[in-house]
């Protein structure tokens, strides 16, 4: 029991009020990507309440805040719509039926990341590079940042517009005043954590100053909701009996699954990558992988809009301290309690203050020694870091992410392409050897066929591995190849100084290779990164 206890949490207080800040920016994050999936604001909470506590109590990374996103939201939309659009025209309508769509692909994205962690891919999250990463938190951080400048828009009889006046002067305060007392507190106390802090100053100060600002009530209420009422949510049961409206719909509903599955993974092990370099501590990308999938299995029985890891609120959850398990399930339960029983005094909080709490975020993501390093470091790196932050920004973090790590695997493999070398020499009984440098794989070949002059070339020849080694079927295909061109000739090739392991690569792609192979007693051993090199914890 101690030990349960000592992994759930080592500090209870810093983790108890730390999960109690993030609870409160969780609520109009999770309302707000609700409505941009065009779903009813509970059905967001209560995705972000069940992502919370499963993925806070089971995951792979203690102090990583799950819950509802945009990123996942976005790519609901699409589906929603049209499944609502379905559900009109059926012999007996069927309202909401988009949203019952959205039930049944939670539950085939639960399976899809959940088998990620059972056959262990989320340790390739560690192949991402570190420009990728600089990049994707740069991109992150403006990401955050603008969608709070939206925060500074009211809805009228006209459409959207932008406050302004003493509205807006007020709301500008209010930030300010949020801002400063995250920066100042700090450096009196670090006992409380001053996010939370600075959100009940801000409300103290507007409920008893008597302040006109938009709160989590009217934020709500604007976007077409009618508060936060209290209810739990339901189990879906139904989903089975709305199968048959899925009919000639599956080529919609099984790209979507795998949409949301790899974004939310994405985003998952990225976030689960950043806190492990803030907290200098390293979590499990498969047991994430697992939780993440169990969470969004639930969402899809229960009622909830599913999601995936939070960056923003993760960040304020270990700035704040809260790095135990505790901190998240303090947080999902805080946000439950919250919409069940306290929803007369959350909606009373201010947007300005949450606004505030994000900007700082926004701060202390954003990578700022990026500009110091940009001109130093290979120009290929400075292209990775830009392009990712560009996209992420333009398109999608998940994306962002995908064409960094593409981008960063070409250029490796181009830079990798040019260093294939070949010495020659002739020994004293006239055979010709190709002394090999640099690995032999699918974007070598070229240069490495470019290499043998084998018309040329006395009757034996003999390429010398010790310093190349084989790494794919196009570099076995390559050696087959030349190896064929110089038996037409009737010359003789023998392939001295592979290891161990190339020995097996060949041989298992061709026996006949065994006629080729010389054995030396000073052959080398190479080693390959293994699961042992990546174990988790």
């Amino acid at each position: 029991m101690k030990n349960i206890f000592k992994n759930l949490t080592q500090n209870p207080k810093n983790d108890f009020l730390s999960g109690l800040t993030v609870a409160l920016a969780l609520v109009p994050e999770a309302v707000a990507f609700a409505f941009i999936a065009g779903i009813d604001p509970l059905v967001g909470l209560y995705g972000a309440f069940m992502m919370g506590i499963v993925t806070a109590i089971f995951g792979g990374r203690p102090g990583m805040i799950s819950g509802a996103t945009g990123a996942m939201a976005v790519v609901m939309v699409h589906m929603i719509q049209k499944g609502n659009q379905v559900g009109d025209t059926l012999a007996v309508p069927v309202e909401n039926l988009g949203l019952h769509w959205l039930f049944i692909t939670l539950l085939i994205v639960g399976v899809i990341q959940a088998s990620a962690g059972i056959f262990k891919l989320g340790k390739f999250v560690r192949l991402i590079p570190h420009s990728v990463m600089m990049g994707f938190v740069n991109g992150l951080a403006i990401v955050i940042f603008l969608s709070q400048l939206g925060l500074f828009q009211k809805t009228t009889s006209t459409g959207t517009e932008w406050i302004q006046g003493v509205e807006l002067y007020t709301m500008l305060a209010l930030v300010a005043l949020t801002m400063g007392i995250m920066y100042f507190l700090p450096k009196l106390t670090t006992k409380v954590p001053a996010a939370l802090v600075a959100i009940v100053c801000v409300a103290l100060v507007t409920v008893f100053g008597g302040i006109e600002v938009s709160t989590v009530g009217s934020f709500i209420r604007d976007g077409g909701g009618e508060g936060l009422k209290g209810g739990l949510p339901v189990f879906q049961a139904q989903i089975f009996e709305l199968l048959y409206t899925l009919e000639g719909h599956w080529g919609l509903i099984l790209p979507t699954a795998f949409l949301l599955a790899a974004v939310g993974l994405i985003e998952s092990l990225m976030t689960l990558n950043l806190v492990d370099e803030i907290t200098q501590t390293r979590g499990s990308g498969n047991r994430e992988c697992l939780a993440q999938g169990g969470a969004n299995f639930l969402n899809g029985l229960f009622g909830g809009m599913g999601g995936c890891a939070m960056i923003g609120q993760s960040i304020i959850n270990v700035n704040s301290g809260g790095r135990g398990r505790l901190s998240g399930i303090v947080a999902a339960i805080s946000l439950l309690l919250f919409v069940l029983f306290g929803a007369s005094v959350i909606e009373q909080i201010p947007i300005a203050a949450l606004v505030g709490v994000m900007f700082m975020v926004v701060i202390g993501t954003f990578a700022w020694s990026s500009f110091r390093i940009i001109r130093k470091i290979p120009k290929s790196d400075a292209f990775v870091l830009i392009t990712v932050s560009a996209i992420t920004v333009w398109q999608d973090l998940a994306i962002a992410v995908i064409a960094g790590v593409i981008i960063s695997a070409l250029v490796f493999a181009w830079e990798n392409a040019t260093m294939i070398r070949a010495r020659k020499r002739v020994k004293e009984d006239g055979t010709k050897v190709y002394e090999i440098w640099g690995p032999l794989f699918f974007g070598s070949i070229q240069n490495f066929n470019s290499k043998f002059e084998v018309n040329q070339d006395p009757n034996k020849v003999e390429i010398d591995f010790i310093e190349s080694r084989v790494s794919d079927h196009s570099g076995i295909e390559a050696i087959e190849n030349l190896i064929q061109k110089y038996e037409n000739l009737n010359k003789e090739v023998k392939l001295t100084h592979l290891s161990p392991e190339c020995k097996i690569l060949l041989l298992k792609a061709n026996p006949a290779f065994e006629n080729n192979i010389e054995a030396s007693i000073d052959d080398p051993r190479y080693y390959v990164v293994t699961d042992l090199v990546d174990r988790e914890v």
